[in-house]
């Protein structure tokens, strides 16, 4: 496989103590596309506490069945906030769109997938985000090879999972490294 064929979509980056951006500041990001032309994901460990999903569901007038599942609204990146992205399970395919990642995950932009959700119905696994991380032709590559990013394999308890402030760390000691050892001070050989 040559640099062309190489994507990150499916794996998740994890931000470094020494980012300098403060959006990205210990973020985790499931990557949902990359190729030569660039590259989006959604931060899965920054929840959005001023935004419940119910209210965003009365908001654009979708009613929630009785007893239907409250996601976690997140942040999911400073690119177009006003704007929902769900991360889920593959098990949940819109009519009007979604977008395959891997074999495990998908992600859709469409009402209906929040309809979905509101009736009962929908993905077993699911996050909201508002707004994603994009990135230009070649900007991820050189912010990864400065030292910005690490790349893991994606984990469904820790993209999915509920405890968030767990989520940087379970993603770094997925690659063996233990976060209090990881210096914010990198050189090159």
């Amino acid at each position: 496989m040559d640099d062309s064929d190489f994507s990150l979509a499916g794996k998740l980056l994890v931000a470094m103590p020494d980012m300098g951006d403060p959006r990205f500041d210990r973020s985790v990001i499931f990557m949902c596309a990359h190729s030569e032309g660039g590259a989006m994901g959604l931060i899965v460990n920054k929840p959005a506490p001023e935004v419940r999903f119910g209210d965003l569901l009365t908001q654009l007038g979708i009613e929630a069945a009785p007893g239907a599942r409250d996601i976690r609204v997140h942040f999911g990146g400073p690119v177009e906030h006003g704007r929902g992205f769900v991360l889920h399970s593959s098990d949940y395919q819109s009519e009007s769109g979604t977008l395959e990642v891997d074999g495990a995950t998908s992600m859709t932009a469409t009402m209906d997938v929040l309809e979905a959700i509101a009736s009962g119905d929908g993905p077993e696994s699911s996050m909201l985000a508002l707004g994603y991380a994009g990135w230009g032709p070649g900007q991820l590559e050189g912010e990864i090879a400065q030292n910005g990013w690490l790349v893991c394999d994606a984990r469904d308890e820790i993209v999915f999972g509920r405890a968030n402030e767990f989520k940087w760390n379970a993603a770094l000691k997925s690659l063996g490294i233990d976060p209090l050892l990881l210096s914010s001070t990198v050189g090159h050989a």
